[in-house]
């Protein structure tokens, strides 16, 4: 499975909504929030996140891409 930055803003919109936080509007900032917590925690997986196969023919460490 990918990570894709604009799917995960889409579920943290979701979860916001559902917490009552206005996402839509000309003062609503929660989606630009959002979008912000997306971006960071993708790119901090795809930058230090590691698999670690410990058996098998595949067996080593590998980068989350």
């Amino acid at each position: 499975m990918a990570l894709d930055k604009g799917s995960l803003k889409v579920k943290i919109v979701k979860e916001m909504n559902g917490k009552g936080m206005v996402t839509e509007g000309e003062f609503a900032k929660a989606a630009d929030l959002a979008e912000a917590i997306a971006n960071a925690v993708v790119d901090e997986i795809t930058a230090n996140a590691m698999v670690v196969v410990d058996a098998g023919s595949s067996a080593g460490s590998y980068q989350v891409s």
